[in-house]
């Protein structure tokens, strides 16, 4: 009988360790699901901010009347003439 108490003892283990990972794996499943929705809705939140700040930029330029000119970085025509720094 020590044969079949110990194979039902067998089985029974392998039942709880099954549970037991079972579980584990779902709470995984669980907070990675919530991480990755907590990232998804921080990265629209950022695209809104970025487009919200796109706008304010272009209404500031519309104001100022430069709409159709290129940013400061890309027209150097102007700081041809200026000697370089510190060399007056």
């Amino acid at each position: 009988m020590d044969g079949h108490d110990s194979e039902d003892s067998s089985k029974q283990s392998t039942a709880d360790m099954t549970a037991f990972v079972q579980n584990l794996l779902q709470q995984m499943q669980t907070r990675f699901q919530t991480m990755s929705d907590s990232i998804i809705t921080k990265i629209d939140d950022m695209g809104g901010r970025i487009n919200e700040l796109e706008q304010s930029i272009n209404d500031l330029r519309a104001e100022i009347g430069v709409e159709g000119t290129p940013p400061p970085a890309a027209s150097k025509s102007g700081d041809e003439s200026k000697p370089p720094a510190g060399s007056t």
